[in-house]
């Protein structure tokens, strides 16, 4: 058994509980032990739902029409992101006060490694529970999490006792932890993989635990790296959050819409939405593509390189053009619609323009930007003429 010492690696994994409609629930108490799922439209998929729907059979995912035939009373409402990236930066706000090194999985998760911080604030156990009630106090809201020495185990310990479950699994202790586990368990073993496994005698992470490198690599079933996760090994250090490549909008429509007059609507607010997280992020893009599905499943996408921007207005312009650019058909109908920028630069590159130098525009925006996260995206919009895909050529 290893004995720990200050220079043993202590990792965090924190997974908030049902994040999105936790976040739902806290913001309207009547919703308190419903069955609460979050995901849009007929032909959407369930990004999440609270542990009430899981009873159902519901699953991230899956069909939104499948999750109301399993659960019809269920209550479905559409994913609100502002509130949940709003909801998010607050967790991660607290992570960073015990630790620079933070590395987002995504909004809801996240690991930290707290080995330089046990001098400041105790244990790694101690700073688990410390963050652990501070975003129970704070943001009323529950996470999981589980403390390892390496990433793979923490984030399996995570998992386990889910909700508001917390794993400590000491130094050496990792190879037991994981022996009883499935093997389905293992980072990279999806359902092909695991069929193989059991078809070959390995049922439990245990089993693998038994087996040498070199019946490994004989048998070709299962990689060097594989035997080491089953092992509790895991060399990966926790990497903080990475700048973004890019930033987009996209939707699957209930109704499939035609070219022009419905489908510049979207085209606007998808614009507008795209340049508010650029700003909000720090952001200004260089590349703009658009990208459209037909109903026939037909994906299409168009780009065009331009002068940096974070502005709604020249997102929505360029986005129009590259449109116009697919030459869509006047019977075409479209499934699918998506905005997105990338090429991203932060704005502390930027000077304000000649065309702009009293920055009159970007506090204009910067005034709407704060409208529309108060009172929602359909608070203000934008005035445009809607013109037919005829008269656009």
């Amino acid at each position: 058994m290893t004995t720990p010492t200050k220079k043993t690696r202590q990792i965090i994994h924190i997974d908030m509980d049902a994040f999105f409609a936790a976040v739902e629930i806290r913001d309207n108490p009547k919703l308190k032990d419903k069955p609460v799922i979050i995901g849009g439209g007929k032909r959407g998929v369930v990004s999440t739902c609270c542990y009430n729907a899981r009873k159902y059979g519901i699953r991230s995912a899956m069909p939104i029409y499948r999750a109301k035939r399993l659960c019809p009373h269920g209550v479905f409402l559409s994913p609100n992101r502002y509130k949940y990236e709003q909801a998010s930066k607050n967790i991660h706000e607290i992570f960073y006060s015990y630790t620079p090194l933070v590395e987002p999985l995504s909004l809801d998760e996240a690991f930290l490694d707290v080995t330089g911080s046990i001098s400041l604030f105790g244990s790694a156990v101690s700073i688990g529970k410390q963050i652990k009630k501070e975003i129970k106090k704070k943001l009323h809201l529950t996470c999981s999490v589980g403390i390892a020495t390496n990433k793979f185990v923490s984030k399996v310990a995570s998992d386990l006792k889910k909700p508001s479950g917390f794993i400590h699994i000491p130094p050496g202790k990792e190879k037991e932890f994981l022996a009883p586990l499935p093997v389905e368990k293992l980072w990279g073993v999806g359902e092909k993989t695991t069929n193989i496994l059991k078809q070959n005698g390995f049922y439990t992470i245990g089993d693998l635990q038994k087996k040498s490198p070199y019946y490994l690599v004989e048998n070709k079933t299962i990689t060097k790296d594989l035997l080491m996760l089953s092992k509790g090994i895991d060399h990966r250090k926790v990497i903080p959050e990475e700048e973004p490549k890019s930033i987009g909008q996209e939707k699957t429509f209930e109704k499939d819409l035609s070219p022009g007059g419905e489908l510049i609507p979207f085209l606007l607010k998808f614009s507008e939405q795209v340049g508010a997280r650029l700003r909000k992020e720090g952001y200004r893009g260089k590349t703009v593509t658009v990208k459209i599905r037909n109903s026939q499943f037909k994906t299409r996408t168009k780009q065009k390189t331009v002068n940096a921007t974070d502005q709604d207005q020249d997102i929505f312009e360029y986005a129009k053009d590259l449109v116009k650019d697919l030459s869509l058909g006047k019977s075409e109908k479209i499934r699918l619609l998506g905005v997105t920028v990338s090429n991203l630069t932060p704005n502390s590159d930027f000077q304000l323009t000649l065309e702009d130098p009293s920055g009159k525009n970007k506090k204009l925006q910067s005034a709407l930007d704060q409208v529309r996260e108060k009172f929602g995206d359909s608070s203000l919009k934008r005035a445009t003429t809607i013109t037919s895909q005829q008269e656009q050529k």
